[in-house]
């Protein structure tokens, strides 16, 4: 069953991180959206308590279902200043049988419901999907399905996995297996989307000016960082920037394949 810390627990566990020096806070675990579940309190409830933690800078919401990322805190979350425009949010199959196949507790009505709601209110989030190819029972129409169902959302980036067997679980009572070879052939054609998925996203901001929280420095190598909206840039050496809001102009794409960004520090 879902278990969880208590709300002021983790305001806690913020604080000593601000106090640390740290600015940036990902919250993440199995099930992030069943926080408080068997309480009173909420996931809503929680995100709004972090949001008054003098010193964190930015928190992001690692991966929520999608029944479980409602409007509410999408619309709360847009209207945040610490809370960054970042999603990431588990598809794992754009076909409704497949997602039945594999017990899901949404559509992909819903799903389409929640990214295009995101894009309503925060049209430069960046949205992560993850996707799984190849489990028992898609057939090549429901994978062409799902393919389809996939080029047609407004998101920035695919997470893609091939299926793999568990022993002992109830998945291999389903027909229809899929060979090792076509798991391979299904995940490069989701990863090619992928990659224009990426590329079209970041396309948009080549130029425009942005915040990033630079990380330190290794020695040998340029400074990077992220964006408000988790657009990975490569930035001139400067140390005394690390763990600090400056913002950037985002010149140009340095790798076509992952879409890092060459940028130019223009305040400090």
């Amino acid at each position: 069953r879902s278990r969880s810390g208590t709300i002021l627990e983790l305001v806690e566990q913020a604080q000593k991180v601000a106090r640390d020096g740290g600015r940036e806070i990902v919250l993440t675990g199995v099930n992030v959206g069943d926080f408080g579940k068997g309480r009173n309190d909420t996931f809503f409830d929680l995100i709004q308590a972090l949001d008054q933690v003098d010193g964190i800078e930015r928190y992001r919401i690692s991966s929520i279902e999608p029944n479980l990322l409602t409007e509410e805190i999408i619309d709360w979350v847009a209207s945040s200043r610490r809370f960054m425009p970042h999603f990431h949010i588990p598809l794992q199959a754009g076909s409704d049988h497949v997602l039945k196949l594999m017990r899901r507790r949404y559509d992909t009505a819903l799903f389409r419901s929640r990214v295009e709601h995101i894009r309503r209110v925060m049209p430069h989030a960046f949205i992560g999907v993850d996707l799984i190819v190849g489990a028992r029972g898609e057939t090549p129409d429901l994978f062409k399905a799902s393919h389809d169902f996939v080029e047609s959302l407004p998101i920035s980036r695919l997470h893609v996995f091939p299926y793999s067997e568990r022993p002992g679980t109830r998945a291999l009572e389903i027909d229809n297996p899929v060979s090792q070879a076509e798991k391979h052939r299904r995940t490069q054609i989701m990863l090619r989307l992928s990659e224009q998925k990426l590329a079209d996203f970041t396309s948009q901001f080549i130029g425009t000016v942005r915040p990033v929280l630079p990380e330190h420095l290794r020695p040998g190598h340029q400074m990077s960082g992220f964006t408000d909206n988790y657009l990975r840039l490569m930035l001139p050496p400067r140390p005394d920037l690390a763990n600090r809001i400056v913002h950037v102009r985002l010149d140009s794409v340095a790798d076509p394949v992952e879409q890092t960004i060459n940028a130019t520090i223009i305040e400090q």
